[in-house]
């Protein structure tokens, strides 16, 4: 879909900032709809949007379970 928007779970990636969340949003918003910087009548439903992206987004890491990387070896 984006490539500049990065995989923010471990083991991907093992320090995730509100920063790393909220621009993996605003790349997200931006993509899908096609505006880098939106006009000012369209500014407040893309902020909006950005905001709920990244709430769910950090709902959605809090929630995961991820396997530990040594442990699925020894399963192995």
């Amino acid at each position: 879909m984006c490539r500049s928007i990065k995989t923010l779970r471990p083991p991907y990636a093992e320090q995730v900032t509100d920063d790393d969340v909220r621009a993996a949003a605003l790349q997200y918003v931006r993509k899908i709809s096609g505006f880098r910087a939106p006009a000012a009548r369209n500014a407040a439903a893309f902020q909006q949007a950005v905001d709920e992206v990244t709430a769910a987004t950090g709902r959605l890491l809090a929630a995961l379970e991820v396997r530990q990387a040594g442990r699925a070896a020894e399963a192995s």
